[in-house]
């Protein structure tokens, strides 16, 4: 008796198993390759690895560079290919304009109304004009260029007081990257630091980096929480309860913000974000509420604070693994301006080889390796495939950033591949994205990156830790970290005087 229930509830486990996959492909006959076996109310989630753009890579050697996945009760489709891509953001690229509905933009990204959240129409199209014309755009962000200059000085000062005439001394360069990107959007937005150095109140920066964290553990795309409804049911992991009070912590954070200057007199009011959006709420108030407001304050600390800070991290790191490419870049340097010069934003456009490390860095490290993912508002082709209409779209940039039929030695660090200004890469190299719904904060990336990689290599000598190649494991996490924090060693260069006198 006990055999023939074991044996009964083993084929229920089957039919379960099979069923739904034989009743989508009779609806959906071009669906991508799929993996045969999905497992009842997990479907394909099993098969998910930290780091998943490297799970996805293995699948799509199996597979084909289109591949559909179920996570739990929702449909996702990998895309490895760089034609594919391009038909994704071309001809589909208003059905794909969609972001995903998930609880953690639910409950943290202001029901779902945020420039990175919000479902493709005309909310999202009033954000992003605001976005790209009051935050991002190239008249603001030079408005701001001394609050950067200023942040990658206090960095050079502070290396300098650590460091040792005429010998290497050690550092820990991710936490000191990491409050230089902070400060850098906290002072644009409103105007102060609030980590590091000269800040007369370090818990209240370090309170909202514990929720970027936070949020960032939650945002991979693959907690089951998102896509298994009974979990939530049946109270699971508390995941919800996180979720929400990690939104309200936030929405705390950045209401205080806005409070603190709004009241504040006109003899007080300084080039912020915040006030610049506040004038605006005066006339226009339909349009700039707070909550528009604390949405982009959020994507910007979100969006600008992380990655900027990892790509510098895994530059530096792959310039100490190739000390060619470092002499290289600091007798560019030397040569452009010379030993009495000190480097700004306004060099940067003549710093070539520069430039080339930090896309090929780009193309190497991309600081959100699946980008962020895409939602299919109605039924599309791609590649002879169908996409269903709520489908969840995956791009792996990663993927494609190494594609040997794309790249010649894909996986080596070589900044010379850069040399022709682009012009025969953009198809292939999308480390903003593509399409309505690419990063609109590139230009601010640029500049932020540009400056402190060419102040540090200016500035200092560099050096590995040992004769040891830096690790380059990649850790779990939404922006790829290094796996292993970087550790190098440094001593000043006679130009140092010129900041520090």
């Amino acid at each position: 008796m006990e055999d023939t229930f074991f044996y009964s509830f083993l084929a229920l486990l089957v039919c379960l198993s099979i069923t739904p996959t034989l009743f989508r492909r009779l609806r959906y006959p071009n669906l991508p390759p799929s993996p045969s076996f999905s497992l009842p109310i997990l479907g394909h989630l099993y098969l998910l690895k930290a780091p998943n753009h490297r799970t996805f890579h293995s699948l799509s050697q199996k597979y084909g560079p289109i591949f559909s996945l179920w996570f739990g009760s929702r449909r996702a489709i990998v895309i490895s290919s760089s034609a594919a891509v391009q038909e994704c953001f071309t001809k589909n690229d208003i059905v794909l304009a969609n972001r995903p509905p998930t609880l953690i933009s639910k409950h943290f990204g202001y029901n779902q109304t945020t420039l990175v959240t919000s479902p493709y129409g005309d909310h999202w199209r009033n954000i992003r004009r605001i976005g790209t014309v009051e935050v991002l755009s190239t008249s603001r962000l030079n408005s701001f260029a001394e609050v950067r200059k200023e942040e990658v000085k206090l960095l050079l000062l502070r290396l300098s007081r650590n460091a040792e005439k005429g010998r290497f001394v050690k550092v820990k360069l991710r936490s000191l990257l990491y409050e230089l990107t902070f400060n850098n959007i906290m002072t644009m937005v409103a105007g102060k630091r609030y980590v590091g150095d000269q800040v007369a109140d370090k818990g209240v920066g370090k309170e909202f980096i514990e929720i970027m964290d936070e949020a960032f553990s939650y945002s991979g795309g693959t907690n089951a929480g998102e896509f298994m409804p009974f979990i939530r049911w049946f109270g699971g992991n508390g995941y919800v309860k996180k979720v929400k009070k990690l939104g309200k912590r936030a929405d705390v954070f950045l209401q205080r913000l806005i409070d603190e200057h709004r009241s504040k007199s006109a003899s007080e009011s300084k080039n912020t974000t915040i006030d610049h959006l506040l004038s605006q709420q005066e006339s226009q108030p339909e349009y700039y509420t707070d909550e528009i407001i604390k949405g982009l304050i959020l994507s910007l600390l979100l969006a600008g604070t992380d990655t900027s800070a990892v790509t510098m991290e895994w530059a530096m790191s792959n310039l100490l693994n190739h000390p060619d490419v470092l002499k290289k870049a600091r007798a560019e340097l030397d040569t452009q301006l010379g030993q009495e010069r000190v480097v700004d934003e306004p060099d940067l456009s003549k710093l070539h080889y520069l430039q080339n490390i930090i896309s090929e860095t780009l193309r190497l490290c991309p600081t959100a390796p699946m980008l962020i993912p895409h939602f299919a508002s109605h039924d599309c082709v791609v590649s002879g495939f169908t996409i269903p209409r709520d489908t969840l779209v995956l791009i792996n940039a990663w993927a494609i950033h190494r594609d040997p039929n794309l790249w010649d030695d894909p996986d080596s660090f070589k900044p010379e591949r850069f040399e022709t200004g682009g012009k025969d890469v953009a198809h292939k190299f999308i480390p903003f994205g593509m399409g309505r719904r690419a990063c609109p904060g590139g230009g601010l990336a640029q500049r932020e990156v540009g400056l402190t990689l060419a102040s540090l290599i200016q500035f200092f000598e560099w050096e590995r830790v040992s004769e040891e190649k830096i690790d380059m494991t990649e850790g779990a996490g939404l922006t790829m970290p290094k796996h292993v924090p970087l550790e190098a060693m440094y001593k000043p260069r006679s130009i140092l005087n010129k900041i520090v006198d």
